[in-house]
């Protein structure tokens, strides 16, 4: 069993980044600009935007956090948007979901011009991947395949379940893992909750993704020997031992699956820090593609 480390690979892709953002300051021109909207005080969003711009800090991105009560508007929060999109130094915008109830996600990824949506979840962007086209990859399905590359997973023939069917992470991974190509080349089961069969397909699986948001839900009579197994799920589950009174889980009991795998993501250190890596090739290109 081998452990797929996010936190390796996305220092690699960083320190990759890094440099190339070097010789755009040696040639003279534009260095990568990212705005990040937060609406309201979510403890979890704080940390994720926090992570963001720290990496863009590292880098050598300029990064822009615009910071919007939890009452703001629907109309003010996209004319927010608008002003970013015309805003000629911003190369990406990203808005942290989740949003608050009475603001329609929908709206606002829709709202978000597709040459800066980074996170790659505008509907436009959405159909270029899916017809094989240059755009942005969904940051956190980008960056699992940056991972099965980094450590050079021959993907070709594999039988790949999918659990989960958002559009955040399984629709776009059932995808990028159908897709003609290395990391690629699978034939691909997309699952959820109505799945009659699921532990049986699971069985059969040689590669599983787990993105449903059930803590521990993958145990180890679902997995075969040999399967290789990328944990997407993190959630905050009651802890009295921890000193933050609580410890993340992922969708796998990593205890009872990893001695059974070939390869397997931990929780925390595995996707999430490749999600983090992907947005910043995600904005790196979206400033270079306007040069």
């Amino acid at each position: 069993m081998k452990i797929l480390d996010g936190q390796l690979v996305s220092r690699a892709t960083k320190d990759e980044l890094k440099i190339k953002v070097a010789q755009l300051v040696t040639e003279g021109k534009k260095i990568p600009h990212l705005a990040a909207v937060l609406v309201g005080n979510n403890g979890a969003s704080e940390t994720y935007v926090g992570a963001k711009v720290k990496s863009c800090e590292e880098i050598g991105f300029k990064s822009t956090l615009v910071r919007l009560e939890e009452n703001i508007s629907e109309n003010k929060l996209l004319s927010v948007i608008e002003d970013l999109n015309n805003d000629p130094d911003i190369d990406g915008i990203l808005v942290q979901l989740p949003l608050p109830k009475h603001i329609s996600d929908e709206k606002v990824i829709n709202a978000i011009h597709p040459s800066k949506d980074v996170d790659g979840f505008h509907p436009i962007n959405v159909g270029k991947m899916v017809q094989g086209l240059d755009t942005f990859i969904p940051a956190t399905p980008y960056g699992i395949m940056l991972m099965l590359e980094y450590y050079k997973i021959n993907t070709k023939g594999l039988h790949a379940v999918v659990i989960g069917r958002s559009n955040i992470v399984g629709r776009p991974m059932s995808i990028l893992l159908s897709r003609s190509g290395q990391p690629g080349n699978c034939t691909v089961t997309l699952t959820h909750s109505h799945t009659r069969n699921l532990k049986e397909l699971c069985e059969s699986a040689d590669i599983i993704v787990a993105a449903l948001g059930i803590p521990e839900f993958v145990k180890g009579d679902m997995v075969k020997d040999g399967a290789i197994v990328i944990d997407v799920g993190i959630t905050r589950v009651p802890d009295p031992s921890k000193k933050s009174g609580f410890a993340l889980k992922g969708d796998v009991d990593f205890a009872e699956v990893s001695p059974k795998c070939s390869f397997i993501t931990p929780v925390p250190g595995g996707v999430g820090p490749m999600t983090i890596a992907a947005l910043m090739k995600n904005t790196f290109k979206a400033c270079v593609d306007k040069n």
